[in-house]
């Protein structure tokens, strides 16, 4: 099995990159959150994860090990395969989806495309003790947790911006300064569009 790849990103769109390495170009599927941590980047470490089917040898590349992880979580419930588990961590970030499964939110679940109310049911009681087990991220530790980011995504999309294209905003925002206050992430985002 592939661990990671290190190369240079030659093709990067929100579901998938190509990543150069020994002089062959590899295409990984990765989530929207994945993209917006590589967008700009030229040298990349991406984790793989690679799924074997009858037709075709597919890669899935993330950003780091934790977003690896839970998508390995996710596709070992009933019902989730690798389509849908790269949707769930192209909708959320794994500590809020993490944090749906402990508060048992079945609405938040299955607001995803792809996933009704018997399949979100299933994802949090199959899932619940595992992820209780991870504890908390370091980036959920240092935003305190996720309010501030929700309420900022909520007034951006009440205001009419497009729900991925703020997304990605706020997370690159998020990134490079954890401590801000909604106003304070509003205004910076706001200056980005």
């Amino acid at each position: 099995m592939y661990e990671y790849i290190k190369g240079t990103i030659s093709e990067l769109t929100p579901a998938g990159v190509v990543v150069e390495a020994g002089g062959i170009g590899y295409f990984l599927h990765i989530s929207v959150n994945t993209y917006a941590r590589i967008k700009g980047i030229e040298q990349s470490i991406l984790f793989l994860h690679e799924v074997v089917r009858e037709d075709a040898h597919l890669l899935y590349g993330f950003s780091d090990q934790e977003e690896r992880d839970f998508f390995r979580m996710l596709i070992s419930v009933n019902g989730i395969g690798a389509s849908i588990a790269i949707m769930m961590l192209s909708s959320y970030l794994p500590d809020d989806l993490r944090n749906a499964i402990l508060t048992d939110n079945v609405n938040l679940l299955k607001g995803i495309k792809g996933i009704g109310t018997k399949t979100a049911q299933r994802v949090i009681i199959e899932l619940k003790d595992k992820v209780g087990k991870g504890g908390t991220s370091d980036r959920l530790l240092k935003t305190g947790n996720s309010v501030v980011r929700n309420e900022a995504l909520s007034a951006l999309e009440m205001l009419g911006f497009n729900k991925k294209a703020v997304e990605i905003s706020i997370d690159q925002i998020i990134a490079s300064n954890p401590d801000l206050t909604v106003e304070q992430l509003l205004k910076i985002a706001l200056k980005s569009f």
